[in-house]
């Protein structure tokens, strides 16, 4: 295992609860790469939302890192919290039970912390205005679209 510094990710979800549409994106910063993605679906709930989100953005990366997920969202920031109390014996969710596993798995293989981030800080407000951009192309249906790397190099995160 190596001792490389964690990847940063920064991940938000826009949910519009009344049309059961949503979306999500995140933005993927190692070292000099940064990468990103958006995606979202239609007839989908904040928590399914949320998890998908987290499930995209921790697809990638591999046992030997570990990844800290900058988020505003509520959704995303309670997965954890969600997810030990479920271990501990608390309440499980009763909805979205193969997101729960996925989620709980690849939190521990990546070794990811949740950690609260302002919505106004850069990296976040980005991912926000790209989730709002994947909610609404997810009310034809279910996708995933990588941001434009132009876009993200105006983030300067490297």
């Amino acid at each position: 295992m190596t001792t490389a510094a964690p990847l940063r990710i920064w991940l938000e979800t826009s949910h519009h609860a009344a049309f059961r549409v949503g979306g999500w994106a995140f933005v993927r910063a190692d070292g000099a790469a940064t990468t990103g993605l958006a995606g979202g679906d239609r007839r989908v709930d904040a928590d399914a939302l949320a998890l998908a989100g987290l499930l995209a953005a921790l697809k990638e990366v591999s046992e030997e890192r570990s990844a800290r997920v900058f988020t505003a969202s509520p959704a995303v920031r309670a997965i954890p919290g969600r997810i030990a109390a479920a271990e501990a014996g608390g309440e499980a969710p009763a909805e979205n039970l193969a997101l729960w596993g996925q989620a709980a798995a690849a939190l521990k293989r990546t070794r990811a912390e949740v950690v609260p981030c302002p919505a106004a800080e850069k990296a976040s407000a980005f991912a926000a205005s790209w989730s709002e951009v994947a909610r609404e192309k997810a009310k034809t249906g279910a996708f995933s679209s990588a941001i434009p790397k132009p876009n993200l190099a105006k983030l300067g995160l490297s």
